[in-house]
Order: structure tokens, then C-alpha cells, then sequence
């Protein structure tokens, strides 16, 4: 039989109050428990043996003369009855007085006792002993044979481990404050957010946090560079582009028509390749009703002549993305529909936790096993997506699938069940 895992906290915090927790607990009730064992229990043996020896000496004092006695109690303030008013078979004492267990042994080892009454009074200790003249009653004070108030130790003990745990866990809290704010300002990164970050705290943790900062800005002048890069080389190419459209528009149309084909293939590669490369890095973040955006995307597509519907939106939609860019990749993946179907379909899922951005369509869809290599950039899977008859480049779903992951979310694809094509969804973080 499988022994199950303890479940542990997840978070830093609740694992390090846990190990700070733990063993200031375990230590204490160790200590606590040795030393009212060995110290009050002792303790209160020696007690019982001094009781027990002024026990005796009444006894024998009763013995010779009752009167007699009956001073001798008064003076070791002992509460002598003779003949005896109360008679029990056996000893009485609570569950949890574990001095009373001690007192009750040793005070049977040396004394003809019939029984001992802890219960009565927690204050007293009543005692019935048998005598040559009968049995008689002492009643003494419980202070007299065992250490008073050995709870104060506990609670004392509880009461500093309490408030020392508290001060413990503020200061580890402050420490472990700077490592959370690191970790929300990585993972605003991861979705294309870039919020406001200072290291602070420990020194590995301001090294962490510097050394992410450096990635940060690396990243960020990286992709800055790189769009200015592809900026240019577009200018450069679209300028003689434009020149060789100029002059074979000014040729015979039947000896131009396949020349000024490749040149406009040219531009769409062109214009392709800086869609890729460019992402969405240029635009900032935004709160949007993406419903409203299925529905821009849905009517652009419709003037284009495309057939393309507006599925279901469910849920509250309105979150923070960059609208352009996730508009590009939904017009890729509506243009992917058709092209490779006749109708597309555009749905919205809102849940608390993530959106997403569903296209359905009505094609061939993509096999399984297919699925993930369709994502990779420059990808044509078949005869029907060649460039030359009208298929993509391959950079459609890429783009798309880019486009996700910048916003700290990711692109499936899926099947659709009632169109019977590809289901492409889009899915956000909230």
C-alpha cells in the first residue's frame, strides 16, 4: 500500500514559517515534558517521603495516645478525624495529575493506607489509614507535597514561543516581501507587461533582481533593435518593388500579368515576414472588451467578402492586452480558415482564470500528429498550402502562436467538432 505525500504549503512563505514553526514547537514540548517529568516529579517524591516519615510518627503518636496525636496534628497542621467519617475502596485521582500518581505511590510504600482522595479537593490530599484503634481520617494541604503551579512554566514557555514566532515570521515575511515582488514583476514580463521594479532585500536576492532587470533591458533593446532592423530592410525592398509595379504597368499587360504576380507575391512576402518579425513589442498594454474586438475582426473580415460568423461570447471579456496585436493574430487565424475552408466562425470564453479566442472553420484541419509542427515558422504541411497555388508562407499560425505567448499565453489547435475543420484558440492569462 502506497503511502500518501504530506501535502506541504505551496508558497515560500508557508514553507518557511513551517520549518521556523516546527521545531520551536517540537523543542518545546520535549523540554517541557522532560523537565516536569524529571524536576516537578522529583520534586515531589521527596515531598511525599517528608510527609510520609511526619505520617508515620502520628500513626505511632494515635497508637500510644489519641489525644496526644490529636495535638501532634495540630501542630504539623494536619486535619486528624478519628474514628474515621469517610471510607472509599480505592484511590481517587484525575486522569491528567501526574503528581498525584507520584504522591500516591510513595506515600503507599512506607504507610498503612487503604486509600488516597485527590479528587475531593484539588487542594487537599485525604487520607484513610488503618491504626490498632481503627481506621482514621488526615486530610493535609496538597502544597505540602507537591511543587505549587508547575503550569506557570508552560504557559510561560507558550506565551515566549508565541510572541518570539510572531517577531520571527514579520521579519521573515519582510525578507521574502522583495523575492514576491520579483516574481510578479517576471511574470508581468512574460505577458508583455513591463511594471515598475526595484531590488530590494537580502543581497542574493538584489543580485537576482538586478540580474533580472539587465535580462529585461537586454530583451527589450533586442527587440527594439530588431524592428528597426526589419523597419529598413522593408523600406529597401518596398521602394524597388514599387519601381518594377511602375514600369511593368507600363508594359503589354499579356507579358507583365506573370511578372507583376511575382512582384505582388514579393510584397506579401515581404509584408509577412515584417509581421513576424516585428510581434507586438511596439504597442503598449491596454484594458479591452475583447468582445468588441471578436466583433472588429468578425465585420473587417465580412467587407473583405470572407464568410465569416460571430460565435458565442460568454463572460465578462474586458482585459488587459495589446489590442492590435492579438487583432493581427486573430485575422491570420481567420484567414487561415478561409483560405483552406468556406466559412469561419469566431467565439469568445471568458472565466475568471483566462479568455479564450476560439476560430472554427470547416476545412481539411490539421492530422494530430501534425499539430505541433504546424506552429513552427516557414511550416507547409501539404501540396494544398504551397505559396505558388495560393497557400500562406507558413507564418500565419506562427504569428499567432507569437502573439500568445508575448501575452503570457499559448495557441492549440484543436478539432472542431461541429464544423468538422481546425478549432485554433487563442488563450489569455487574466
Amino acid at each position: 500500500m502506497a503511502i500518501s505525500r504530506i501535502p506541504l504549503p505551496r508558497s515560500l512563505s508557508g514553507r518557511a514559517a513551517l520549518i521556523l514553526i516546527v521545531p520551536i514547537l517540537t523543542i518545546q514540548l520535549v523540554f517541557s515534558l522532560q523537565f516536569i517529568q524529571r524536576h516537578y516529579e522529583g520534586v515531589t517524591e521527596q515531598m511525599s517521603r517528608g510527609l510520609e516519615i511526619e505520617l508515620s510518627y502520628l500513626l505511632n503518636t494515635y497508637d500510644a495516645d489519641p489525644a496526644e496525636a490529636q495535638r501532634v496534628a495540630d501542630g504539623l497542621q494536619f486535619k486528624l478525624v478519628a474514628p474515621a467519617e469517610w471510607e472509599i475502596q480505592a484511590d481517587r485521582r484525575d486522569f491528567w495529575d501526574l503528581s498525584g500518581r507520584v504522591i500516591i505511590s510513595t506515600l503507599r510504600n512506607g504507610l498503612p493506607l487503604t486509600a488516597v482522595d485527590l479528587q475531593h479537593d484539588n487542594r487537599a490530599v485525604r487520607l484513610l489509614m488503618q491504626t490498632s484503634r481503627g481506621p482514621i481520617n488526615v486530610e493535609v494541604d496538597r502544597r505540602r507535597v507537591s511543587a505549587s503551579n508547575p503550569h506557570q512554566l508552560l504557559v510561560l514557555m507558550i506565551v515566549t514561543s508565541v510572541l518570539m514566532t510572531v517577531i520571527a515570521f514579520l521579519f521573515l515575511a519582510n525578507q521574502l516581501r522583495p523575492i514576491a515582488k520579483l516574481a510578479r514583476a517576471a511574470e508581468a514580463f512574460g505577458k508583455g507587461r513591463n511594471i515598475p521594479y526595484r531590488p530590494r532585500g537580502a543581497l542574493e536576492v538584489r543580485a537576482a533582481g538586478t540580474a533580472f532587470l539587465e535580462m529585461r533591458n537586454r530583451i527589450e533593446r533586442f527587440i527594439e533593435q530588431r524592428t528597426l532592423m526589419l523597419s529598413g530592410i522593408s523600406h529597401d525592398l518596398r521602394t524597388p518593388l514599387t519601381r518594377m509595379k511602375l514600369e511593368l504597368a507600363m508594359m503589354d499587360e499579356a507579358e507583365a500579368a506573370d511578372l507583376l504576380r511575382d512582384v505582388q507575391e514579393m510584397e506579401r512576402l515581404v509584408d509577412e515576414f515584417l509581421a513576424f518579425s516585428r510581434g507586438d513589442a511596439t504597442e503598449e498594454v491596454a484594458h479591452v472588451d475583447a468582445g468588441e474586438l471578436v466583433h472588429q475582426v468578425v465585420a473587417n473580415a465580412q467587407r473583405m467578402g470572407q464568410s465569416v460568423q460571430t460565435g458565442g461570447i460568454a463572460g465578462d471579456a474586458v482585459v488587459p492586452l495589446r489590442p492590435q496585436a492579438v487583432s493581427r493574430a486573430l485575422e491570420n487565424l481567420v484567414n487561415n480558415a478561409v483560405r483552406y475552408g468556406t466559412s469561419a466562425r469566431v467565439s469568445l470564453i471568458a472565466t475568471p482564470a483566462n479568455i479564450r479566442f476560439v476560430v472554427e472553420d470547416d476545412g481539411p484541419g490539421i492530422p494530430k500528429e501534425m499539430r505541433e509542427e504546424a506552429l513552427t515558422p516557414f511550416s507547409r504541411l501539404g501540396k494544398e498550402r504551397d505559396p505558388n497555388r495560393g497557400g500562406g508562407v507558413g507564418l500565419g499560425l506562427s504569428i499567432a502562436a507569437d502573439i500568445a505567448h508575448s501575452h503570457g499565453g499559448k495557441l492549440r489547435l484543436l478539432e472542431s467538432e461541429d464544423m468538422g475543420g481546425l478549432r485554433a484558440e487563442i488563450v489569455l492569462a487574466r
